[in-house]
């Protein structure tokens, strides 16, 4: 069973850059897609970006162009850079393996 840890959030202002880490422990996540969700108080969790086992990625139309995910499957681990962050991307965000394991997200607030 995959455990999922997610790092690297914070305060930023507006503008500014962050890159998140979700590392994985008890499988290996070179053969899986791996995805950033993200979730803002009563509403749904968002996806925004995922990245298949090839290397491929694909990204929500709100943050395409500001957001770029990668995986180093060395390490077992996925990144979610993050530039040019807006007020609108304060939330809670999650990385999931294949959408059936979720780790318990990292908290990212622009002001």
């Amino acid at each position: 069973h995959v455990q999922l840890v997610e790092s690297g959030g914070g305060s930023v202002q507006a503008g500014g850059s962050l890159r998140l880490s979700c590392v994985a422990s008890g499988d290996t996540i070179g053969r899986y897609c791996m995805g950033w969700f993200r979730q803002i108080p009563d509403k749904e969790r968002e996806g925004i970006a995922g990245i298949e086992s090839d290397g491929s990625t694909s990204y929500a139309d709100s943050v395409k162009g500001r957001f770029t995910m990668s995986r180093d499957n060395t390490k077992n681990e996925v990144y979610l850079q993050m530039t040019s962050l807006k007020s609108d991307d304060t939330a809670l965000y999650y990385c999931t393996k294949s959408f059936a394991s979720w780790g318990q997200g990292t908290q990212v607030t622009v002001s």
